[in-house]
């Protein structure tokens, strides 16, 4: 090879190598635009800014009836009938959002009753850490069951119960779903069919919650839902806690929206029964 072939042959490989890192870059910067919202503090699409995105999210700005929210100094409350479940089996689809990882059902999973309207289960996604706190403490995990209203004469037709998680045990729910969740490392929009998942498994129920009312704590913030935090504290593994956050893109691995004010809401404790001593 002469000397000009070599000098020909260095040259189209430092071309070749600037247009493949260029390439990257544009990509990268695609991807990295290509978000709404993001969950870095400082961000222009941090949560500090997500009202200022869109129109349509001014709520999560001016809203006064933002979540999540600390719950403590809860008025106490006693009932005779738990809350009214009444979940069933039925298809599932897995789908990493990027910001989130949701299971959402196909069918009928069945519904909540809460003052005796209806609120039929859409789906579940996770947060980490916990975006509720109760009087100061934040957990390593918050479950979100959203339910909607088939009523369209309905006031406030999103109903969501939250789970809070501390790190102990794997989660039982979570581990039949690990398989599903590593395939969708850092795949945002993929979806998975999931076949029958029974929303029971996910083993919500407690004899007592927290209930306020509040928005969506994800774009564009809704307001007028009904937030039902169980007191009962359930656990999750450090190894599930990290393949949610390895699933879900870099600028969500820590996906919890700081704390709203509560703005002078009442925020009401419910025991399904009278406590007694042992």
């Amino acid at each position: 090879m002469t000397s000009q072939s070599k000098c020909t042959c260095i040259l189209a490989s430092i071309l070749a190598f600037l247009f493949l890192f260029g390439a990257k870059s544009v990509i990268a910067k695609e991807v990295e635009d290509y978000r709404e919202f993001d969950y870095i503090k400082g961000s222009p699409k941090g949560p500090e800014k997500w009202g200022e995105l869109k129109t349509e999210w001014a709520a999560c700005k001016n809203g006064t009836m933002q979540s999540p929210i600390d719950l403590s100094n809860a008025r106490v409350k006693f009932i005779s009938q738990p809350v009214i479940r009444n979940y069933k089996p039925s298809n599932a689809t897995l789908k990493n959002s990027g910001h989130d990882i949701w299971v959402g059902w196909n069918g009928d999973a069945g519904s909540i009753f809460i003052n005796g309207t209806e609120y039929r289960l859409q789906g579940v996604h996770w947060h980490t850490p916990s975006e509720h706190t109760i009087n100061g403490t934040r957990f390593d995990m918050e479950l979100h069951m959203v339910h909607e209203s088939p009523d369209p004469n309905v006031q406030n037709r999103t109903a969501v119960i939250g789970v809070l998680y501390k790190i102990g045990r794997p989660d039982e729910f979570l581990s039949k779903l690990n398989q599903s969740i590593s395939s969708l490392i850092d795949k945002k929009g993929e979806e998975r069919e999931l076949g029958i998942i029974d929303p029971n498994d996910i083993q919500a129920e407690s004899q007592s919650y927290y209930r306020y009312m509040g928005s969506l704590t994800t774009p564009p913030c809704t307001e007028g839902v009904i937030w039902t935090v169980n007191t009962k504290v359930k656990s999750v593994s450090r190894d599930q806690i990290k393949l949610l956050k390895e699933a879900v893109l870099y600028y969500a691995e820590e996906n919890a929206r700081p704390l709203q004010p509560r703005n002078n809401r009442d925020i009401s404790l419910y025991f399904t029964r009278y406590p007694t001593s042992n």
